[in-house]
């Protein structure tokens, strides 16, 4: 697996014909030379909102690079171009297929672990005018996946992520996504609830929909 792009974002303002002004801090640009990565991500990202993007378990949001390849190629010239789906690094020769839940990885000094997969709102919508977005992203298990930072360092790209340990082999982000959004089988939600990596919001989610 390669880190290939680190990116940040600054909240800019965004209009809309319907719902006015709105805030977002989705579109993230390349960092230039190395980043200093902190509990909370990387410095001089930013999220405007703070309930459901960033904190400790969504520090950062990595995301594979040819899922914009299959985006062109499905929706032409119209298709999301890099770093405007929210995504602080862009991954090479991995997905959501091939990592897992509590993945711990080695990136330059920092040390980093999966939490979750990532649960796109409604402002990639609004933002390339593709109301579908979401629920494509979804469907295909293009989501791309949070880490929380355990050892706060310094990140440069191109350069190797190495896998340090994976205690749940069982719990890829692509089957977590299908059990929290498709197969919502109550045993098995539990299951991934009980997984000890996962996210505290993702657990809450999961054991309301158990007991719904």
């Amino acid at each position: 697996m390669t880190l290939l792009q680190i990116r940040a974002g600054r909240v800019q303002e965004y209009s809309d014909s319907r719902l006015g002004m709105w805030t977002s801090g989705i579109n993230k640009g390349p960092v230039s030379g190395a980043a200093t990565v902190t509990a909370l991500g990387v410095e001089g990202d930013e999220h405007a909102d703070l309930v459901n993007h960033g904190g400790l378990d969504k520090a950062i949001l990595c995301y594979a690079r040819e899922h914009y390849t299959k985006w062109s190629e499905e929706l032409g010239t119209g298709a999301p171009p890099a770093g405007t789906l929210g995504e602080n690094f862009e991954i090479g020769d991995a997905n959501e297929e091939s990592v897992c839940i509590g993945d711990i990885f080695q990136i330059g000094s920092a040390v980093a672990q999966i939490s979750q997969p990532r649960q796109p709102c409604w402002k990639p919508a609004l933002l390339h005018s593709l109301p579908q977005l979401p629920a494509q992203i979804l469907k295909t298990g293009r989501t791309g996946w949070y880490v929380r930072v355990l050892q706060e360092g310094v990140v440069d790209a191109p350069a190797p992520i190495l896998l340090i340990e994976r205690p749940h082999p069982k719990w890829t982000v692509a089957r977590a996504t299908r059990v929290m959004h498709f197969d919502k089988d109550t045993h098995t939600q539990a299951e991934l609830a009980g997984v000890d990596a996962l996210s505290a919001a993702w657990k809450t989610e999961l054991l309301g929909q158990e007991s719904a």
